[in-house]
């Protein structure tokens, strides 16, 4: 499958990609027909540590979750890599490990240790010449050029769209295969950001309802230039808000018998987690005559 993600984008495929965060959502996501999984590190470090994505998930967190995800699916994954999880050695052990775990794409922003999601104030970017470095480390770092570096730039919200742009072209140079200008605030800066980088780089746009950008649709996105177009919040938003109605009428009625709430039955679960092949297995190998 390496390679796979790479041969679409040359294709002018373009990308929607639904955000995962465990297993239940990769599974379901891996069977639905879509073209790439995007790891989103706001899902994990809420699903896998129950905190906020400001820095506190590891590498070993990060990476160990890409590779459960990766060798569990077969759609290409995409994945967040915050800012390297440290310095410029990092950076490269961060691009390999993901590599290594199966991974099509990694992506890698430029705001300062200990970053924030990309959707909150207060996030700061390392200077120009120090976030170049780090594109230039991870395009280095790996080992075929079927993996992608994504480069990320926050600068948007604190330095402005000049800036982004500025930052975006100089990533482009420093050999990313895909620019991701992150939050731009409005329909007309996605336009902006299609018609100035188009021509250095595939580009990918985050569309996060009730975040710091409007929400454009894939085709409208296409049509401005954009290749992938990844989703973080569309599986944990509803998946928060199912638990939170599912429980609520349990508390409510001490059974579950009734709900409205939409679920998977046993049947569709088992499916879902393969219990299938482990009885084919103790079929052949175990239950005796």
């Amino acid at each position: 499958m390496s390679g796979e993600l790479k041969g679409l984008l040359a294709k002018g495929e373009f990308i929607v990609a639904p955000g995962v965060f465990e297993m239940f959502s990769a599974k379901i996501a891996d069977g639905m027909g879509f073209k790439a999984l995007y790891m989103t590190g706001y899902g994990i470090s809420a699903s896998h540590l129950g905190l906020a994505d400001a820095g506190l998930v590891t590498y070993r967190d990060m990476v160990e979750r890409a590779r459960t995800i990766a060798q569990g699916t077969k759609t290409p994954l995409i994945a967040d890599a915050d800012t390297g999880f440290g310095g410029l050695l990092n950076v490269r052990e961060t691009v390999r490990g993901y590599e290594a775990a199966g991974v099509q794409a990694i992506q890698i922003e430029d705001q300062e240790t200990p970053k924030k999601c990309g959707h909150t104030p207060n996030r700061r970017v390392v200077s120009l010449e120090d976030a170049v470095k780090r594109i230039e480390v991870a395009v280095e770092a790996r080992r075929s050029r079927d993996f992608l570096i994504i480069a990320r730039t926050d600068a948007r919200t604190g330095m402005g769209m000049d800036e982004a742009i500025k930052r975006a072209r100089a990533f482009a140079k420093a050999g990313a295969d895909i620019l991701f200008v992150e939050a731009p605030e409005s329909e007309e800066e996605f336009k902006r950001v299609g018609a100035e980088l188009g021509g250095n780089a595939k580009l990918l746009a985050n569309m996060v309802p009730t975040g710091k950008s409007p929400v454009v649709s894939a085709a409208k996105l296409k049509g401005y230039g954009f290749s992938i177009a990844i989703y973080p919040s569309a599986g944990m938003g509803p998946a928060c808000s199912a638990l939170r109605s599912s429980y609520e009428f349990l508390l409510q009625n001490g059974s579950t018998e009734g709900s409205p709430v939409p679920a998977y039955d046993m049947k569709q679960l088992h499916e879902l987690v393969g219990f299938q092949d482990v009885w084919d297995f103790e079929k052949r190998h175990v239950e005796t005559k």
